[in-house]
């Protein structure tokens, strides 16, 4: 499940959060890092779905 998660984190990057941990900090934050930059939005992504168990 965490390979799709990565899959969408690198389309959509707040989707991915989105799915990992709802709707809180880490979620705000990455919409807020993808609209300064799509890069810092994937990278946050994929660091918050490869932390979470």
């Amino acid at each position: 499940m965490d390979v799709l998660r990565i899959l969408i984190a690198i389309l959509l990057p707040p989707l991915g959060v989105f799915l990992q941990v709802g709707i809180g900090l880490h979620f705000w934050l990455n919409i807020l890092l993808t609209l300064l930059g799509y890069i810092p939005g994937i990278i946050h992504a994929i660091w918050v779905i490869a932390r979470r168990p």
